[in-house]
């Protein structure tokens, strides 16, 4: 009869994968590519989107209270504080067709 062994949270740890200490960096954002750039892209839920915005995409209003999703590029001419003031909000659905 074989013993079953218990698994130590040690153990469980180990087996996930990693963070990705690039996203925390970043404010949660992940990476992605869009027509041959990488962009950091950061959800932005419903209960969090107090602004107006204009979705760069589609011309149409972002309201509050709408989840939506905000991008800037990864690699910015003049650095990552320059990408950040150029950062844009997009509708989820507008940034998946771009």
């Amino acid at each position: 009869m074989a013993r079953s062994r218990r698994v130590s949270k040690y153990q469980r740890a180990a087996q996930r994968p990693q963070h990705d200490v690039t996203r925390l960096a970043h404010g949660g954002a992940r990476t992605e590519s869009r027509r041959g750039e990488e962009w950091f892209v950061r959800d932005v839920p419903a209960h969090r989107a107090e602004k107006s915005y204009v979705c760069p995409s589609c011309g149409l209003p972002v309201p509050p209270g709408q989840a939506h999703l905000v991008a800037w590029r990864a690699e910015h001419l003049f650095g990552d504080e320059a990408a950040l003031r150029d950062r844009r909000h997009f509708h989820a659905h507008c940034w998946r067709l771009g």
